[in-house]
């Protein structure tokens, strides 16, 4: 799961065969098959969720410029804690091609021009992949085994123990130690070999999503003074000490230490439709067409990927400063983008996004007393939160009373009745203060809520709590500024963190955030029951099993207050009408999912 949005249908079992639900009900095509129908012009439009057959392409010289929020890029490397975010893979995803992309509605793909895979045995599970013959990085090095080699080590590699005991790993993957513990012996293959397979220890649901993209294991290599064979020969021994240069340059080498300044394009081959070009700090990332891309040519030469703020992006879609941007479904925005009249076209709808409240269990207030959680949890204003910032936009808005479900998902009321009791409903201002002196502290307790700002939806989120909650004995503090991800989140500097998943098609993608070691669990929650239920619900291809499994860990996040779900995303994207191709997504993958598809008509 990615920080701004998520996803989480349940998988089917039909006929042997794991097959991943969308949030919708359309169907959905064959992995890799053409998805379109042919408008009387000629022209292709696409008629269901996959991407469009844009038939031949030859790419235009021509520049579009989008944008998805304010915060700067962060490097080469998008699979760090630090810097797994929407925000930088809006821009990373361009560079690093995978085995799978998400349709608009959260259903999955396999991408032939790449590779495909298949699941050739249940008992043990076994899942082969092929990559594309013609598959190669930007410096013409092909995408072999051994690529996927490394991404196994580097979320399997352990390297001694943490302070708890628990296993340490050698790699800063966001994933932490997740695919090695399900994948015990890591990929069956051969140096520059096209194809490989993986045996899982247990059955795994999410198999589709766990092998996608992966990074040039040869730099990695040739950064740690070693060649590809020996570093697959370390990575197969397990050898540590051979292999610590080599997670050093993996956990650093990629990573952006002056903002402005790309890292040396000999250590970043793309393996996608477009290559890294220039930075300027603060400002923009500007992509150009790899022409050297083995896949379908990208069909404009120049992307821009402008760092614009949510409150500033209509003005600049005005300005012509952007082609297309996908900002807060707000009142002031939607009226905004309306005002621009036929000059642009928009796109609109429900989003696999969902915002919330989560405590800091590693410091601060809310560290060990679960009656200051409830108690602030029963003065958040939720009802008013939706009937004022979101219902004007999105009139089916509700309140979310989940975590892994979304409201307009077949089991969502399934999961709510047998979880959550209805308790914080309603704003209860004088059980808040009982529960403030039940806990024993001096009041006001000094609440400080972080975010990424400038974000004006979340600042007025803020001051409506405010309001209601210094009434109980809060006193709260808006302590939005724009180094939240990169500071205040991973340093710990908030007592409530307010922010968005983001996800598409997971089903156990939420084991990273609510397990005690998950590497996306910010705020240092731990709970053995909740450990226990994503183990069992990661390890079944029953959907009865993991519906279960689904309730017991809402029922144990709702019953020691993990945090506090808000409301789903609304959605919408507004862009150039002149421009074509551009088409609003569900999930995480952004407006950008198909961004080598737009071009601007001649």
């Amino acid at each position: 799961m990615k920080i701004r949005k998520f996803a989480a249908p349940l998988a089917l079992l039909a006929s042997g065969a794991l097959v991943l639900s969308a949030c919708g009900t359309s169907e959905d095509p064959k992995p890799g098959a053409s998805n379109t129908t042919t408008s009387p012009g000629g022209s292709a439009a696409p008629e269901g969720p996959g991407k469009a057959d844009l038939g031949e392409i030859s790419t235009k010289d021509d520049t579009i410029s989008y944008t998805l929020g304010g915060e700067e890029w962060l490097g080469y490397n998008n699979n760090t804690p630090e810097t797994y975010s929407t925000y930088n893979s809006v821009i990373n995803d361009r560079l690093i091609g995978g085995f799978i992309y998400f349709g608009t509605d959260g259903s999955i793909h396999q991408d032939p021009e790449f590779g495909t895979f298949k699941l050739t045995s249940e008992e043990p599970m076994v899942v082969e992949y092929t990559l594309a013959d013609n598959a190669t990085w930007s410096d013409g090095t092909p995408i072999a085994y051994e690529d996927y080699l490394l991404d196994w080590a580097a979320q399997a590699m352990v390297d001694g123990k943490n302070d708890d005991g628990s296993d340490k790993p050698l790699f800063n993957h966001v994933g932490g130690l997740d695919f090695g513990g399900r994948v015990l012996e890591g990929p069956k293959g051969e140096v520059g070999g096209k194809t490989f397979s993986y045996e899982y220890k247990d059955p795994y649901p999410d198999y589709q999503l766990q092998v996608g993209g992966a990074f040039p294991s040869h730099i990695v290599a040739e950064q740690a003074g070693m060649t590809v064979e020996e570093l697959v020969k370390a990575i197969q021994d397990k050898d540590i000490e051979k292999l610590r240069p080599a997670a050093k340059f993996w956990n650093e080498g990629w990573l952006s230490n002056t903002p402005g300044t790309l890292p040396d394009p000999a250590i970043t081959p793309v393996s996608g439709p477009y290559k890294l070009k220039s930075w300027e700090a603060g400002q923009s990332v500007t992509l150009e067409a790899n022409e050297k891309y083995f896949g379908t040519p990208a069909a404009t030469k120049t992307l821009v990927y402008r760092f614009v703020s949510p409150d500033a992006q209509v003005q600049a879609l005005a300005n012509g400063d952007l082609n297309i941007i996908e900002p807060q479904a707000v009142v002031d925005t939607v009226a905004q983008v309306k005002a621009l009249g036929d000059s642009v076209k928009t796109e609109a709808g429900q989003s696999l996004t969902w915002e919330h409240l989560d405590f800091n269990f590693n410091s601060g207030v809310f560290k060990d007393s679960l009656e200051l959680r409830e108690a602030f949890a029963m003065c958040v204003p939720r009802q008013q939160i939706v009937d004022n910032l979101v219902k004007p936009v999105d009139p089916e808005a509700v309140v979310m009373n989940a975590r892994e479900v979304f409201p307009f998902q077949d089991n969502y009321a399934d999961v709510v009745s047998a979880a959550y009791k209805g308790q914080y409903d309603q704003v209860d201002i004088e059980g808040a203060k009982a529960k403030i002196a039940a806990a024993g502290v001096e009041t006001p307790v000094k609440v400080r809520i972080g975010y990424s700002a400038p974000n004006p939806r979340r600042t007025n989120e803020v001051a409506l709590i405010k309001s209601s909650c210094d009434e109980a004995g809060f006193e709260i503090t808006d302590v939005g500024n724009k180094d939240f991800f990169a500071k205040t989140l991973p340093n710990g500097d908030y007592e409530v963190a307010l922010f968005a998943w983001a996800g598409s098609g997971q089903i156990v993608s939420g084991q990273n955030i609510y397990s005690s070691t998950g590497q996306q669990n910010y705020g240092g929650y731990k709970n053995e029951t909740v450990d226990k239920a994503w183990e069992t619900l990661g390890s079944t291809l029953d959907t009865a099993k993991q519906q279960e499994q689904v309730k017991i860990i809402e029922k144990e996040l709702w019953d020691t207050l993990y945090g506090i779900p808000l409301f789903a995303h609304p959605g919408l994207v507004a862009y150039d009408a002149t421009i074509s191709n551009v088409r609003k997504t569900a999930t995480q993958s952004t407006v950008a999912w198909n961004a080598e598809q737009w071009v601007r008509a001649s």
